[in-house]
């Protein structure tokens, strides 16, 4: 009788676990996050919200480390996985939308099917702090106009986000300089600090643990909360300048996706997990005490938005080629 009871007990327990087509509820094992970048604090960003979705699911959402060709190889990793809902894209704006406008990619935006936007982090142009030629922005783009051509700066590679957000901003002031690429943020930072730079591009990551020895002089985003995490420094447009770009468009941002063919059941229990993990008060604490704003797009507002940051990063690539031709 108790072997009887057992295998009746295990027989529904089983059950529960089956729909009625046959197949097992979804999720019903770990699913896997592929992160287009090496360990960080924005893979730590993400790790974060994975962790209260996988709350949200019962079930373990590990990121996924994937870095090469500026987040193309995260995305035809993904790509080669099947549509079953277990493989989650970390769509950062780089794979996502620019490297098809660089012709770097094979797929548009269109290609995926959305769950929610996650987090956006703002750049900022900053300087020593004992440089007393830029009190503020005004003043670098007074000595960039008297001496065109001289003030040298990095926005880390060239032909990135931030090269491109500079840029357009550089050429609505119709000023420019001369860009020094880098591969590493921390030796741009070096240089800046020993002299060889008058000012660089930096991220709230890269700001947090220098800003005892950078002073902010403008932050290139839109949004109100960003000036809280670059300690109330003005933005932009609080000095008169067009930033050139609206929306997501000037910053670094991340849309979380899934393949196009994923069935739409299993896409809206992702959705809905991700929506509660997202709205948790100690999720988005955690996101902000880290520097990055989270955006809570929903699916409905893909198309429009990630449409719009496509056209406006076209510009950002002729505002390089314009602060260019000017060296």
């Amino acid at each position: 009788m108790t072997l009887f009871r057992s295998i009746t007990k295990g027989l529904a327990v089983l059950a529960v676990s089956v729909t009625a087509s046959g197949a097992t509820e979804f999720p019903d094992r770990n699913i896997e996050n592929i992160y287009p970048w090496g360990p960080g604090t924005t893979m730590a960003i993400s790790q974060i919200i994975a962790d209260a979705m996988g709350n949200e699911l019962d079930v373990s959402i590990p990121v996924v480390s994937t870095p090469g060709a500026s987040g193309v190889k995260a995305f035809k990793t993904a790509l080669e996985k099947p549509a079953d809902g277990y493989t989650i894209f970390d769509g950062y704006v780089a794979p996502l939308v620019l490297a098809p406008l660089l012709g770097n990619a094979d797929w548009s935006y269109k290609d995926f099917t959305p769950l929610y936007s996650a987090t956006s982090n703002s750049f900022a142009i900053i300087v020593r702090p004992d440089d007393n030629r830029f009190p503020d922005l005004p003043a670098l783009f007074d000595y960039m106009r008297a001496n065109p051509g001289k003030a040298r700066y990095s926005t880390g590679a060239v032909n990135n986000l931030p090269h491109m957000v500079l840029a357009k901003v550089l050429q609505t002031a119709d000023v420019y300089g001369t860009v020094i690429p880098f591969d590493e943020s921390e030796q741009a930072m070096k240089d800046l600090r020993g002299g060889v730079f008058d000012f660089i591009i930096t991220n709230p990551g890269t700001y947090k643990a220098n800003k005892d020895n950078v002073r902010v002089l403008a932050v290139l985003s839109e949004l109100e909360e960003v000036v809280a995490i670059y300690d109330g420094a003005p933005r932009v447009q609080d000095y008169g300048y067009d930033l050139g770009m609206s929306g997501l468009s000037p910053m670094g941002w991340n849309w979380w996706l899934v393949r196009k063919d994923t069935p739409a059941d299993v896409v809206e229990t992702l959705r809905t997990a991700m929506a509660a993990a997202l709205a948790r008060d100690d999720v988005q604490e955690k996101l902000l005490n880290l520097g990055y704003v989270p955006t809570n797009y929903g699916p409905d507002q893909y198309d429009e938005i990630v449409g719009a940051v496509g056209a406006e990063l076209q510009s950002g690539i002729d505002a390089i080629e314009w602060v260019m031709s000017k060296q």
